[in-house]
């Protein structure tokens, strides 16, 4: 699952792996997108980022690609909805039949590694240091994987947590995680052709501050972005999901959708 594929050449594929708010649903896992374009110089190479890798997403993945074949990991946050799901694939990675893994790149928050081994009882060092490459994100430096260039920026969460904006063949992408409103995130988001945005609250609830976005705040961040496409996701079940998609499209008048478990956006 690592050649081209029906993935377009010149294009990026998203997939939604995963998209339940807080915890699991009964028709989708926890977040997880998988983000892949062909290499700019050899069309059959396909390049596969999976963003987040939350509780059950392991699962659901291996209907989209070769867990093997993903490039590397960018984990927006260490809460469990968001991360957990790396003790299962450090498993597959270390005691797969063909043998441990190369090493991949795992970006996100400072302290990913420590707190991954912790998840899976391993001591500190190595930790899970042997399956992949922890790398911190920073606002300051871009990074690429293959024909990706990847931009991060710490939003508002009640623990560091960090938007993507995720570009390859002139095409871009942009993934909230999880934050409260915040003007980093309409930077992020700025004339993207997909933004993958949570929203978690409802309009006129009592909401905390600092950690989510209402249905109306994820259409107001797209509006003010000028984003091409918006996906609504992270809503939580106990929540009615068409009630907080009827949020965003009240705030934002390009095209919208909610996000489904399987769906599948060629750019």
């Amino acid at each position: 699952m690592n050649t081209a594929g029906n993935v377009p050449v010149g294009g990026v594929r998203v997939t939604v792996v995963g998209c339940s708010g807080s915890y699991p649903g009964p028709e989708a896992p926890a977040s997880s997108y998988l983000v892949q374009a062909a290499d700019s110089h050899d069309p059959d190479r396909v390049w596969s980022l999976v963003l987040d890798l939350g509780n059950g997403a392991l699962g659901a993945l291996q209907r989209y690609v070769d867990p093997l074949a993903v490039d590397a990991v960018l984990l927006s946050h260490l809460h469990a909805d968001h991360c957990v799901d790396m003790t299962s694939y450090y498993v597959l990675r270390k005691y797969h039949p063909s043998g441990q893994q190369p090493r991949i790149p795992v970006w996100g928050p400072r302290g990913t590694a420590r707190r991954l081994a912790r998840a899976y009882d391993l001591p500190r060092k190595p930790g899970m240091r042997e399956e992949f490459k922890f790398r911190n994100f920073s606002s300051a430096e871009p990074f690429t994987v293959g024909p990706f260039t990847v931009e991060a920026a710490e939003v508002d969460h009640p623990v560091p947590a960090w938007a993507m904006r995720i570009s390859a063949h002139g095409k871009v992408v942009a993934y909230s995680g999880d934050t409260g409103p915040t003007p980093v995130l309409t930077e992020i988001a700025t004339d993207a052709d997909l933004f993958l945005c949570e929203a978690s609250f409802r309009d006129g609830d009592d909401n905390p501050p600092s950690l989510h976005l209402t249905g109306v705040e994820a259409g107001e961040t797209a509006t003010k972005a000028g984003v091409r496409r918006l996906v609504v996701t992270h809503v939580p079940p106990w929540h009615v999901a068409d009630e907080i998609f009827a949020e965003a499209v009240s705030a934002f008048d390009g095209p919208c959708e909610l996000a489904q478990a399987g769906a599948v956006y060629d750019l």
